[in-house]
């Protein structure tokens, strides 16, 4: 039922909960990343956190529309983004698209939970790769200090995307030219199944060979089911670590210790 568990990863209780650290070839230490159980992605050698699907505003946006959904889910998302930069101590977040949800959910108290948030963290920069709901929704406020750009955004040894490449691209492609692509979008999900008819669906992280597929960080956000594939390995998001389901990983991704 559970996927594969790392007992020398496990935390003391009360601990951060640890990664899952992988590296993109053998000899490429400032291509490590960190697998966060908090559904980011955490690169210690450019001290940038990577989030994708945030969907701010999504919960405003149907209420909008009159829906009756329950509040408090953008100062959630907002509160747990800030919990992680401090951790890290970034001085980078790159959000890999759909930052805000939609034009309807940018409300008066949705962009002050924002502008706190931004206050918060002044000395942090900012860069956004624009999705697909980032172009219905508008780019984020100016006093926000985020800088927008479109995909394929360069980010020292990745490329950063709001959509997967194309599936058919030749095997290393982007290793070689652009850099390894990190992308969100999918919002990506395993489902594991048990011998008593048990169903887990999980968030999951997504290695390819040619890119790193992110879970949605919102809390609001639904997910889509990635079947079992060949040259795919997902790692499942439990409450305090993430684990590769399948083994090994494709190239050029190497687990490594954390440490």
């Amino acid at each position: 039922m559970h996927p594969e568990r790392h007992p020398e990863w496990r935390p003391a209780a009360g601990s951060v909960p640890p990664p899952l650290v992988l590296q993109a070839g053998t000899d490429r230490p400032e291509a490590t990343l960190w697998l966060l159980p908090e559904r980011a992605l955490w690169w210690p050698a450019g001290a940038t956190l990577f989030v994708a699907d945030v969907h701010l505003g999504k919960a405003a946006a149907f209420r909008t529309a009159g829906l009756p959904v329950p509040g408090g889910t953008t100062q959630d998302n907002l509160q747990r983004l800030g919990a992680l930069l401090t951790r890290h101590r970034a001085q980078r977040l790159v959000v890999l698209g759909d930052w805000l949800h939609a034009r309807s959910g940018r409300t008066a108290a949705v962009l002050d939970a924002l502008l706190a948030w931004r206050q918060a963290h002044a000395g942090l920069a900012c860069v956004l790769v624009r999705g697909n709901h980032d172009g219905r929704a508008g780019d984020p406020p100016r006093v926000l200090e985020m800088t927008v750009v479109d995909e394929p955004w360069p980010c020292g040894p990745w490329q950063c995307r709001h959509a997967p490449p194309p599936p058919d691209d030749p095997p290393g492609a982007h290793e070689r030219a652009e850099g390894i692509a990190l992308c969100g979008h999918v919002h990506p999900v395993c489902v594991l199944h048990g011998p008593a008819r048990e169903r887990l669906r999980l968030p999951c992280f997504v290695l390819t060979r040619q890119a790193l597929w992110l879970p949605a960080f919102g809390a609001f956000t639904g997910g889509h089911a990635v079947p079992a594939a060949p040259g795919r390995v997902r790692c499942a998001v439990l409450d305090d670590a993430v684990c590769p389901i399948e083994r090994p990983p494709p190239q050029p991704w190497r687990i490594v210790p954390p440490g």
